[in-house]
């Protein structure tokens, strides 16, 4: 496909294509990778446009793709994307515009599908109002559920004392009883850093019995997916030679995200938690990254995750909403019927369906 100069790529990726392309960019991370789409949805159910001219790459995507058997409609689901800023460049606006309108004709004008995308852009940044006049096909969803989209995003250019000394005092207090604790650190991303964390984190399910608790088991399997150029960082603390605090980390482009978090009864008291957090922010820093996304935050449903994650002191942001595009009704029911079983309206049908939208891979934190 050829349209005024820009060259539109589809569904012609192998995993090490794909793996190279994401690596370029700036904005890459996770929820773009080809292991996280293969874990979490299925090879068969993922597709992958690439925005070029003159040969060289602009804007990748990687799409979630539900078609119902026997339904002429679907969905084409679009998270953290499109990829716009490659590496060493500043964000690159004028990309944006051609990438939004390769994706609406690709997914909602040849597919007929009902195309939803999450951008990875927050509300009141520089930029915001251009990226989303680029996208001025799609509407865009109401404002009522910001809080699923909140997160603190910490800047992580200010030196590493500059950074300490702006956490808030009662958590740095936890950060330096945490560091007379005789606290033992094991770091790495393979099967057995995994499965001591898996422990803590049923441990701790346990214990609280929240709703909606992450599949660990997927967890395991994209630690085992991934390439080492984007494995995910995994840090346990023991206290006295047993794991009482564990993090999970994913690191890609210019931003670490805060992805799990958990702690067993044992580890309520050796204040791990804090310390793991500090250590994954020093490892960032000293590793180039420019921001650490603490991975969503809710005051009303969750006011201890919201207040653990506030005492690091970042930037309290909101994603801007959904953009959404449909010219076909039969694909419009798709996504009503998606969004009634995300509403949590019976398992049955979720598991008929085989819809898992949304962000089950947030981060939980004791």
């Amino acid at each position: 496909m050829n349209n005024a100069g820009y060259q539109i790529h589809v569904d012609n990726m192998t995993s090490s294509n794909w793996d190279d392309l994401v690596n370029r960019f700036e904005d890459a991370h996770i929820y773009q990778t080809w292991s996280y789409g293969v874990v979490r949805w299925g090879q068969r159910n993922l597709s992958h446009l690439v925005l070029k001219q003159n040969e060289k790459v602009l804007s990748v995507a990687q799409l979630r793709i539900i078609r119902p058997r026997f339904f002429k409609g679907g969905i084409a689901y679009l998270r953290w994307g499109p990829l716009c800023q490659l590496r060493g460049q500043e964000p690159q606006l004028e990309v944006v515009r051609p990438m939004a309108l390769a994706l609406h004709e690709e997914y909602v004008q040849k597919r007929r599908l009902f195309l939803r995308i999450l951008p990875n852009a927050f509300e009141g940044s520089p930029g915001t109002g251009s990226f989303k006049d680029s996208f001025s096909q799609f509407r865009q969803e109401p404002q009522g559920t910001a809080n699923a989209r909140r997160t603190f995003l910490l800047d992580l250019t200010p030196p590493l004392d500059e950074l300490r000394k702006r956490l808030d005092q009662k958590w740095r207090n936890q950060l330096n009883g945490a560091e007379r604790n005789d606290l033992t650190i094991i770091e790495g991303s393979g099967a057995g850093e995994f499965q001591m964390f898996s422990d803590l984190y049923q441990a701790m399910w346990r214990r609280k019995k929240f709703d909606n608790p992450v599949d660990v088991h997927e967890f395991g399997l994209l630690c085992e997916a991934l390439p080492p150029s984007q494995k995910i960082r995994i840090l346990i603390c023991l206290h006295k030679g047993v794991p009482v605090n564990g993090i999970v980390c994913a690191a890609l482009g210019h931003t670490g995200i805060y992805l799990l978090g958990a702690t067993n009864d044992a580890g309520l008291n050796t204040k791990g938690a804090y310390l793991l957090q500090w250590l994954i922010i020093k490892w960032l820093k000293e590793n180039g990254y420019r921001y650490y996304d603490l991975g969503g935050i809710n005051p009303e449903a969750n006011p201890g995750v919201y207040h653990f994650k506030r005492g690091l002191a970042g930037a309290d942001l909101t994603r801007i909403a959904p953009l959404e595009s449909c010219q076909n009704p039969l694909s419009s029911l798709c996504i009503l019927a998606a969004d009634i079983v995300h509403a949590g309206l019976g398992s049955s049908i979720r598991n008929w369906w085989g819809l898992r939208f949304g962000s089950s891979m947030a981060a939980k934190q004791s």
